[in-house]
């Protein structure tokens, strides 16, 4: 869930003004963006980090979902002078694009993972229940609504998917009361789903809102997020010159436990056997890492922007060994119900 992908000041002129992102000083650190190198930007939002990039004299081809960013981002195109590419797509399949347009690797690769701050913004895109919108909550605006998953999954798989995607404990609770409620007919506001969610689970017992986690389960559900981000490592892994630099931020757990254990395991030079197993030949290491751990927002950052109390970036480096196979599942993607419509 980021805090925006805007256009920071001394970026190029005619661009977006919305937003700062999150962690740009330490994301643009570890990039290290220079005149005639090439970046992608998977998450173009509002343009922040491209912006940014762009300000370094570099080249970036700048990639999103929503097609709503793309239209937003022309202004910033059309004053690049021929630096930033944009493209209507998918950020797993980074690599594939690049290519499109005539590059075999690049130099960097940086990742706003989640919704963005224009989205959660915007009613009408139902990512919010801070103002009342259609239930919707797709990046691409094709293919089923949160509002089709709500009123159409079974209630025990819409229990897992909150619980596991929502990191919900009241999960059952919810999904009964979906169920109960869209009984009577669909439900399909945001609002009417968050007085549901609100009720079945009675006061927060901290501070964020009692439909906080449902919302989150849906829209990630929605998009299929984390099969994204998985998608996304691998793409990078592929692309990125020997040198060349990822940087990850992502904004709740789920995220960050997914590229951790890509980078942990990219990086590992020695075995990982023990007494009971024995020890597996590794590879040699793909990545090599550039902080210890992941980098956190500062005070002042996050009194500055409170969705950016979540943040947590995570660097690495590429080294000249081959991309490996990609095994979604042994990086903490978890295996979630199949959706589709009763009576198909």
């Amino acid at each position: 869930m980021t805090a925006g992908r805007g256009t920071p000041s001394g970026g190029v002129a005619g661009g977006l003004a919305r937003h700062v992102p999150v962690l740009l000083e330490e994301a643009l650190g570890f990039l290290a963006p220079a005149a005639g190198g090439i970046f992608i930007d998977g998450t173009f939002g509002a343009g922040g980090y491209t912006s940014a990039i762009l300000a370094r004299g570099a080249s970036v081809i700048a990639i999103d979902r929503d097609p709503d960013a793309i239209a937003d981002g022309v202004s910033l195109q059309d004053a690049a002078n021929g630096r930033l590419t944009l493209v209507e797509g998918r950020f797993s399949s980074l690599d594939a694009i690049a290519r499109a347009h005539g590059h075999e690797r690049v130099d960097g690769v940086v990742l706003d993972v989640g919704v963005s701050s224009m989205q959660l913004d915007q009613p009408d895109r139902g990512f919010s229940f801070r103002g009342d919108g259609p239930l919707d909550m797709r990046m691409e605006r094709e293919g089923a609504t949160a509002a089709d998953v709500v009123n159409t999954m079974e209630r025990g798989d819409l229990a897992r998917v909150i619980a596991v995607l929502g990191e919900e404990k009241k999960a059952r609770l919810v999904a009964a009361a979906i169920d109960r409620a869209r009984s009577g007919g669909p439900i399909s506001s945001t609002t009417e789903l968050a007085e549901i969610v609100a009720k079945a689970i009675g006061r927060a017992t901290d501070r964020i809102h009692p439909a906080t986690r449902t919302f989150q389960a849906l829209r990630i559900f929605v998009n299929r997020e984390l099969d994204e981000l998985a998608g996304a490592l691998a793409a990078s892994e592929r692309i990125l010159a020997e040198g060349g630099r990822l940087v990850v931020v992502s904004f709740h757990s789920l995220e960050d436990r997914i590229v951790k254990r890509f980078l942990t395991d990219r990086s590992a030079t020695q075995p990982t056997g023990s007494r009971h197993r024995p020890e597996a030949d590794v590879p040699p290491a793909t990545f090599t890492l550039l902080s210890r751990g992941a980098v956190a927002t500062g005070e002042d950052e996050a009194s500055d922007n409170p969705r950016a109390r979540s943040a947590h970036l995570r660097a690495a480096r590429r080294t000249s060994a081959p991309a490996r196979a990609f095994d979604a599942d042994a990086f903490g993607v978890p295996t979630l119900p199949r959706f589709a419509f009763r009576g198909a």
